[in-house]
């Protein structure tokens, strides 16, 4: 059969464009999936009703709690971090609640879209994008909500647009002084595996994630861990849902299987990740993410450019936005440009500005499977193409880089 687009289909093309070495995923997301993953999503698929599997299932069903920090159930879909927030709705709300919903970022905002497209009324707090959630401004409103019209509050735990983290246990604290009943939605779509979490302690009602980021995988796989009050929440909840019912899921999953057909060999992989995960040490883990957020700010700050956040309590340690700088007659250098022009002549793929940071900033992934070789050589990637595009930058943020690395081994 003739194909119409022989060339967007010819897997060659996304190998090397350089015709020597690896390209650069620096993305915060999809991720490099390491080799262990890879090598267990090949493995020939099996019978997802069988034994084999059952006992696969099983044990996963129970280690994925770990990652999460939960006790609980963690439903697990053939789905991306989208459906995931779906679910997390549509289980446990009813047509024209309230949703009280902190816009510090482009994924906050597209959850907003979601919710309003559900039939939900998204009341919404508006952020600057570049100091994170205040979770204060939570509290003011939840304590005006005297009659409790706000079912929940939904946050983004780690927005990868801006590079700002928010402070989940402070946002929990902030609902119970306001002695507001609301459910806390999180999603950890991008910090989970990556960033200390703590679904339990830190009372969160419904944890969502996907399988892209700090876990390593291939996109495929979407999450909700959920509290008891959640799940109480579930068995009143009249929003319309088949697909993502928990009841369902849960009451397969308590047997070693799925009511639908699960992603087999995503599971395989998934498996693998918690394994490797379990080998290095969540705690081991979180560190490496916040030493290679520390030495990548240190590159930036060397380069003479921007961090966007400017709350240093916020950084991410699983992704970096850098403001492109501004020319001469005010205006900023293109950072699509720049973006191109890395990855042509340096084989590094680099994150695109998002909503209305498009063209102004530009990002850089430093989580999952990374190494302190492999970040350096992404800086100096950075470095060089910065400097190729004629951006005004000193030679000196890989060196800042290593000496931030050596200071905290």
């Amino acid at each position: 059969m003739q194909r119409d687009f022989p060339e967007l289909l010819n897997p060659r093309m996304f190998m090397n464009r350089t015709g020597q070495g690896r390209h650069f995923l620096q993305i915060p997301g999809p991720t490099n999936v390491p080799d262990r993953v890879l090598r267990a999503i090949d493995f020939p698929t099996i019978d997802h009703r069988g034994p084999e599997f059952q006992r696969l299932a099983l044990g996963l069903l129970r280690e994925i709690r770990t990652v999460f920090g939960t006790s609980n159930p963690v439903v697990i879909y053939a789905s991306s971090g989208t459906g995931a927030w779906e679910a997390a709705l549509v289980n446990t709300l009813n047509p024209g609640d309230k949703v009280l919903m902190y816009e510090a970022g482009h994924f906050a905002s597209l959850w907003v879209r979601l919710a309003k497209r559900l039939g939900l009324l998204p009341e919404c707090i508006d952020g600057d994008w570049r100091h994170g959630v205040d979770p204060s401004r939570i509290h003011s409103v939840l304590a005006k909500d005297l009659n409790h019209s706000i079912k929940a509050v939904c946050v983004v735990h780690n927005e990868t647009s801006t590079g700002v983290t928010a402070d989940i246990s402070a946002v929990r604290a902030a609902i119970d002084a306001a002695s507001h009943p609301a459910l806390l939605m999180v999603d950890t779509v991008s910090s989970l595996g990556a960033i200390d979490y703590r679904h339990d302690e830190w009372g969160v009602d419904v944890t969502v994630a996907g399988s892209q980021k700090g876990l390593m995988l291939p996109p495929g796989l979407g999450f909700n861990a959920i509290s008891k009050k959640a799940l109480l929440a579930s068995k009143t909840a009249t929003m319309p849902r088949a697909y993502w019912s928990w009841d369902d899921i849960i009451s397969s999953n308590e047997q070693g299987f799925w009511p639908c057909t699960p992603a087999t060999n995503l599971l395989f992989g998934l498996a693998e990740s918690v394994d490797m995960l379990n080998e290095v040490g969540l705690d081991n883990v979180f560190r490496r993410h916040i030493r290679h957020g520390r030495a990548t700010r240190a590159a930036i700050q060397a380069w003479g450019l921007d961090v966007f956040c400017q709350n240093t309590s916020a950084f991410s340690p699983a992704s970096t936005t850098i403001l492109m700088p501004e020319k001469p007659d005010g205006s900023r250098f293109d950072a699509d440009a720049f973006r191109r022009l890395a990855l042509e002549r340096f084989n590094i793929s680099l994150g695109s500005g998002l909503a209305k940071l498009s063209g102004t900033v530009f990002r850089i992934g430093h989580l999952g499977d990374l190494n302190d070789l492999s970040l350096i050589g992404a800086l100096g990637g950075v470095e060089m193409a910065l400097h190729s595009c004629g951006i005004p930058v000193t030679r000196q943020g890989v060196s800042a880089a290593m000496d931030c690395l050596l200071e905290e081994v």
